[in-house]
């Protein structure tokens, strides 16, 4: 069995793809302001990408107490009457394709859909972008904080099935730069929520529907591959809301704080008209 291929750029390749798009916006700014623009959104997406990279090399095998926090979400989840990791699992097991096919989910599908979601609300909703984009950033960045304090995956834990493992697919085994004790909050989940409400509410079609489709599947399959607890999908969405809210608030702080100033017309005297 092999692993999966590691196609991610890694922080350094970020950092500088993020550079030269930035130059590539100074230079094209005053000429072409369309294609300026997109450059400059694209370099800060590079870049955010290559701080999450740093942030992962940082927290990634901190060990520390994960296994003992993994146990106490496992029995905090129990008093909550949330069903178990493993039942999810028992749905796949044994259904070779199935199991393969959720475990590429949860290792392609992060970033993938996340690129095409950006690039469609930039072309089609741009007025939209810049809140979605901070939002996003500023969540994530909520994410990595709390990572800071390890937790281990069910998968590391006993009476659960690493999937990825099994069947030779798993991004550990694959040189990402990945936090092997970084389950809560859960990012991918963090995602999937900003694809799905975003696509519903900022679009009128029909298939806005694919967004909140790829938050349920998402949270299927993180649960499924054991490599996340049901309340990293629900601190994620907290911290989702909680900076959305946050967003929203400053925003409105500085509206007050600096209104913009309208320019009253001016009273013209129709006898001095000729």
């Amino acid at each position: 069995m092999t692993s999966l291929p590691n196609l991610m750029l890694t922080w350094r390749q970020a950092l500088v793809l993020g550079s030269v798009l930035a130059v590539i916006w100074l230079l094209l700014r005053g000429r072409r302001p369309g294609a300026a623009t997109f450059c400059r959104e694209a370099a800060i997406v590079a870049w955010l990408f290559a701080i999450w990279q740093v942030l992962q090399q940082v927290t990634s095998d901190a060990g520390g107490d994960a296994i003992g926090r993994a146990e106490r979400i496992a029995r905090v989840q129990s008093d909550l009457f949330l069903p178990s990791e493993r039942t999810v699992q028992d749905l796949i097991l044994g259904h070779d394709a199935l199991v393969r096919l959720a475990n590429l989910y949860y290792a392609s599908m992060h970033f993938t859909v996340m690129g095409i979601f950006l690039v469609w609300l930039y072309f089609r909703h741009r007025d939209r972008y810049p809140q979605v984009r901070t939002v996003l950033a500023l969540s994530t960045l909520g994410c990595f904080v709390v990572q800071f304090f390890p937790v281990a995956p069910p998968r590391l834990l006993p009476g659960y099935v690493d999937t990825a493992e099994l069947y030779g697919q798993s991004v550990y085994n694959a040189g990402f730069s990945v936090d092997n004790f970084g389950a809560m909050p859960s990012v991918h989940v963090l995602f999937a929520a900003v694809v799905g409400w975003y696509a519903w509410q900022v679009s009128t079609s029909p298939w806005r529907l694919l967004g909140p489709l790829h938050f349920a599947l998402t949270v299927f399959v993180v649960v499924a591959t054991a490599n996340h607890w049901w309340l990293d999908g629900i601190v994620a969405i907290a911290i989702l809301i909680g900076c959305a809210w946050l967003r929203r608030g400053v925003l409105t702080l500085w509206r007050r704080r600096h209104p913009k100033t309208v320019v009253a017309p001016v009273a013209v005297d129709a006898s001095k008209v000729a």
